[in-house]
């Protein structure tokens, strides 16, 4: 049921969604592993999904694709990049996969003929799920994000595996509720009562936490810190105060001063390994706060709207690799949101106003015409574009059309009827297509890219074999590769075997910076580790500037 002596921390939400569950977990596990730990994160997400492939970003947010190929939660993302390593498809779990492998299993008699329940038989797949994410982590402890709020019906058999583990295994075990106290605006004070009748319904489950993550847009007083203790039953120095802040990664700087660290390391019975050390992490964050010259970057694509708000959560990690290559070249990053919709109809002139053009991943025609012509924009004005997978169609496409003349290049995907598929579905895909086969079977995880000798690509990542992460159906048409690179388009990246083009670009005396990857270079992109594609593309962008 549990490795010996292994510790497993549960991350529950109270009050409402959105609070910060996966920041909060995040910050726990970086906290515990600068102690000394070996940590590993797990996402649980409780939707029924089988993974996050085929969900609206729109609706969830980004799908980040871990180096396996696995689709996953954008949470995930925030996992790697504060642990500053690569999670394994063990560390994620939908009900999906929970309910699929139990009826697979019931399906080949491995039960033996019993009568299949959610209590006992869903809830020990759980554990078992678990206990494989510890064992192939080698880690020492689990930090469990059950996604949802308390209350929920879809999340309630994963808190009940949690409550039976505790049952197992007393000393190893602790729950921790991040709940949200409001300060309405016409009382101006901050109210309790929301988050105490969160931690009753948890106790109804039979859980009591051990810890409270106070979310709030202010910081906690003593007087509503001691008040949660009593009608809580939680110890006051374990209720720890999260108030807004600047940035995500003030968080775990901010539980350190709460000594949260120290504070999980003795409720889990664990000596501290070594002394944590937050050098580097307070510098990156203090970068980010400080004056820095800004230059402003337009992102055209279409997951934008959502009613009457902007998504911005469709491209986070696009946002955070920006964040994260602006810190190091001393420059802040202006993101401005260009829906491709607008440029379709509207003057494209509106793109002079921008330093750099970024032409992130997506799907489906909508807006595509819109980023073509941002792109052939880019390309006379000698404005720095970075295109990523779509976006690197798009820069080819364009190409095809305005400068080979092949005026009705498109992509297959889009146009199947065109003459000139410039970028067409891999032929492995086209049967799974035929067939209604979506969730799962794009080209999915890390593949290995070889790089050209003196390319933009080559000398940014100073290698000349990288390994990058795709999620993706579509690739260049290998029958127009030889007539692009005629008519001037380097194809600096490619697979191994020199089949698959993998980056494209123009040269430096032709453009500034002109790049496409067929990959998704912001997934790999961490606070201390920036994407070198990414800072490249900056340093374009602030020459340009002047």
């Amino acid at each position: 049921m549990a490795k010996d002596g292994h510790k497993y921390i549960f991350v529950v939400g109270g009050v409402m969604s959105g609070v910060g569950k996966g920041v909060a977990s995040s910050s726990m596990g970086l906290l515990l592993q600068e102690r000394g730990y070996p940590v590993n994160l797990v996402k649980v997400d409780p939707y029924l999904n089988v993974d996050a492939g085929t969900m609206n970003p729109t609706e969830h947010g980004e799908v980040f694709v871990l180096t396996s190929g696995l689709e996953t939660d954008q949470d995930m993302g925030n996992y790697e990049r504060f642990l500053h390593r690569d999670l394994g498809p063990e560390d994620y779990m939908t009900s999906g996969m929970v309910y699929q492998s139990v009826i697979n299993r019931e399906r080949a008699l491995e039960y033996g003929g019993k009568c299949i329940e959610a209590i006992p038989h869903v809830r020990d797949e759980i554990l078992l799920r678990l206990e494989a994410a510890s064992v192939h982590s080698d880690s020492k402890i689990s930090v469990i994000e059950i996604g949802g709020t308390v209350g929920d019906f879809q999340n309630a058999l994963f808190i009940e595996a949690a409550r039976v583990l505790r049952l197992k295994y007393p000393d190893d075990v602790l729950f921790v509720i991040v709940s949200y106290l409001p300060v309405p605006g016409t009382l101006g004070e901050m109210k309790t009562k929301p988050t105490q009748s969160a931690v009753r319904e948890l106790n109804s489950y039979g859980v009591q936490p051990d810890f409270i993550i106070a979310r709030s847009n202010e910081a906690m007083d003593e007087k509503r810190k001691e008040k949660l203790a009593i009608w809580c039953n939680v110890r006051a120095d374990r209720i720890i105060s999260a108030p807004d802040v600047d940035s995500i990664y003030d968080v775990p700087l901010n539980f350190e001063k709460d000594k949260l660290g120290d504070l999980l390391l003795d409720a889990l019975k664990l000596p501290k390994e070594k002394q944590a050390d937050f050098t580097e992490w307070s510098a990156f964050v203090e970068k980010l706060k400080s004056d820095r010259p800004s230059v402003t970057i337009g992102i055209v694509g279409k997951y934008f709207n959502t009613g009457d708000y902007v998504l911005s959560d469709a491209y986070l990690s696009v946002i955070e690799a920006l964040k994260f290559s602006g810190a190091e070249l001393s420059v802040k990053p202006h993101i401005e949101w260009v829906n491709a919709k607008d440029l379709e109809t509207g003057d494209i002139e509106m793109l002079s106003k921008y330093d750099g053009i970024i032409v992130p991943g997506g799907f489906g025609e909508t807006g595509i015409e819109g980023k073509i012509k941002a792109a052939k924009y880019c390309r006379e004005n000698k404005v720095p574009y970075f295109g990523l997978c779509y976006g690197m169609h798009m820069l080819v496409i364009e190409y095809a059309r305005n400068v080979l003349g092949l005026s009705n290049a498109h992509t297959f995907e889009i146009n199947p009827e065109t003459p000139d598929p410039v970028v067409d579905v891999m032929p492995e895909q086209r049967a799974l297509i035929k067939e209604g086969k979506y969730g799962g079977t794009m080209r999915l995880g890390a593949y290995d890219a070889k790089l050209l000798e003196g390319s933009i690509a080559q000398k940014a990542y100073g290698e000349d074999t990288v390994s990058e992460r795709h999620r993706h159906r579509y690739e260049i048409n290998p029958q127009y590769v030889e007539r692009l690179r005629e008519g001037g388009l380097i194809f600096s990246g490619t697979s191994p075997d020199g089949v698959l083009m993998e980056i494209a670009e123009l040269s430096l005396e032709t453009h500034p910076f002109y790049l496409g990857c067929q990959f998704h270079p912001e997934l790999q992109a961490r606070p201390l580790a920036p994407h070198p594609l990414f800072s490249a593309f900056l340093k374009a962008v602030v020459a340009r500037k002047g």
